[in-house]
């Protein structure tokens, strides 16, 4: 092999270790075990959350879900549901209070539940807007709030963070999205921080997951047209999976999926030429599809 090739796998090999370890912060977790572990859920009833409930079950753990519709479907034994709303800290308690009683206190909180709604700034109605911030990202204040206390008396946890490839590129037509997911992200650091410097909870872990396009009800107008958006759209498994990997193996991590698209968490490092050049070319592909929606509904319509 040649030496500076060797080098080169060396470097990246370390960098791993020490990034790996260093998610972790310098510590190790006991075996998972199914029965000591309870998972809470947001937005379980559907897209992606439905996958990860479906995939976590099978695997013994228990599950508890919560979202503001009923699920459509029958539950696993291992699976419970609760109807909440999320974005409000009275209701949040009072679920709390019943799951507490009936089942203890969960050790995984997955911060899963989201939405997204398409039009410009100038067009798009203030409540969605509004609605957007409050499940995407205050919900995961209000989710923590509850549930945090338990894991850091413990040291002991899993808090997920669902945000997007969005969380680095901005696009038009969906801004109030890509400002909700990154500001996802910036609570994940956040949470970070304070879980090792303020709480003193090293053990409770967090991940932050970046999905690109996941063929779910929320992005139903892009698939419908798919032939015309041409980018890769990914089935809700491969993000179920990403998901399920690090609450199992209990470790902190950041993963971009695919992962072929990691380069997207750079784009703000870039010069500006290129980072405009990167959100040009994701917008123009939503655009392009809009005209050719908009071609086909006028055409329809003679």
């Amino acid at each position: 092999m040649d030496c500076g090739l060797a080098t080169l796998l060396l470097l990246r090999a370390t960098n791993r270790f020490f990034s790996n370890r260093a998610l972790q912060n310098w510590t190790s977790n006991a075996p998972w075990n199914n029965e000591s572990e309870l998972i809470l859920l947001t937005g379980g009833t559907s897209g992606i959350g439905k996958q990860v409930m479906q995939d976590l079950s099978a695997s013994g753990v228990r599950v508890i879900i919560l979202d503001i519709n009923e699920p459509n479907f029958t539950l696993p034994a291992n699976v419970s549901f609760y109807k909440a709303d999320i974005t409000n800290s009275e209701n949040i308690a009072s679920v709390a209070k019943t799951i507490r009683a009936n089942h203890g206190e969960p050790t995984v909180l997955v911060n899963n539940a989201g939405v997204g709604h398409d039009g410009t700034i100038i067009e798009e109605p203030e409540a969605k807007i509004r609605q957007t911030f409050e499940v995407n990202t205050l919900s995961h204040f209000l989710m923590v709030k509850e549930f945090l206390p338990a894991m850091v008396k413990a040291n002991h946890g899993h808090v997920v963070t669902i945000a997007s490839m969005a969380s680095f590129v901005a696009l038009g037509e969906m801004v109030d999205y890509c400002c909700s997911k990154a500001s996802a992200l910036a609570f994940h650091e956040g949470l970070r921080q304070e879980l090792r410097y303020w709480y003193n909870a090293p053990n409770v872990r967090t991940s932050v997951i970046h999905p690109m396009w996941v063929r779910t009800p929320m992005i139903k107008m892009l698939t419908d047209h798919e032939s015309h958006f041409r980018q890769p759209i990914m089935t809700p498994q491969v993000v179920s999976d990403a998901i399920c990997k690090q609450i199992l193996t209990q470790r902190s991590g950041q993963i971009i999926l695919p992962a072929s698209q990691s380069v997207a968490s750079m784009v703000r490092a870039m010069p500006t030429w290129m980072q405009e050049g990167v959100r040009a070319f994701a917008s123009g592909a939503l655009r392009r599809m809009r005209n050719a929606q908009a071609a086909e509904e006028a055409a329809a319509a003679k």
